[in-house]
């Protein structure tokens, strides 16, 4: 760096000075900033007695295993379709009152829910034919009745199956396995032939459970 002028050997000196007061009063601060730490160490040691520092035990580190997601909507998906799986060799025999005509209640009820249910006691609200249906058709659509239905608030509904007149040997398939499922439906809590004015022998009268309450089974 040239200096031109007196002045600007001054000023350049005055800064020299300025820059090595600096650097001095930071030596200084740092000195008397250990100075103070060692005495704090001493005071401590002191108070406490001789003390030796831990040994760090030895650890293992697992790497982190990322969990995997639950499949909860699928898992809910499969249990729906579980539940609709309505089978043809489930054994309803023991569950019929074989009378006058075919009739199902659920344990629990009286006899007077099957009498009210042939006596129209409830208005049939909605009906399904299943008539021209194959059986998996047939299957799924009553399966789906029942449940939009009773979703619906609706209590006694109608299914129509056919008497088997157009059927091999005319005899009634279709009627013995919509007996089959209705049973297995936990909607439904009983039903009865129809009376001769609402199909007859061709068709079947269902009630089912209310929404949002339970049924009480105590007879009236």
């Amino acid at each position: 760096m040239k200096v031109r002028s007196l002045a600007e050997l001054k000023t350049l000196h005055k800064v020299i000075a300025q820059r090595a007061a600096a650097e001095a009063a930071a030596r200084e601060a740092e000195r008397l900033r250990l100075q103070r730490l060692d005495r704090e160490r001493r005071l401590f040691e002191l108070a406490v007695g001789p003390v030796q520092p831990l040994v760090a035990p030895r650890r293992v580190h697992h790497p982190l295993r990322p969990v995997e997601p639950t499949p909860r909507q699928r898992q809910l998906d499969e249990q729906a379709v579980m539940r609709e799986a309505l089978s043809d060799d489930f054994d309803v025999e023991t569950l019929l009152h074989t009378d006058e005509a075919l009739s199902f209640r659920r344990p629990g009820l009286g006899p007077d829910v099957v009498r009210k249910l042939r006596e129209g006691h409830w208005s049939i609200q909605r009906q399904i034919d299943l008539h021209g249906l194959r059986t998996d058709e047939a299957r799924e659509a009553l399966g789906a009745f029942i449940r939009e239905t009773h979703a619906l608030g609706l209590r006694c509904v109608r299914v129509v199956h056919g008497k088997g007149l157009g059927s091999p040997g005319r005899t009634p398939v279709l009627k013995a396995r919509v007996l089959r499922w209705l049973v297995q439906k936990n909607e439904v809590l009983a039903f009865v032939q129809a009376r001769p004015a609402e199909g007859g022998a061709g068709a079947l009268v269902v009630l089912l459970k209310p929404v949002g309450r339970r049924l009480s089974t105590s007879r009236r």
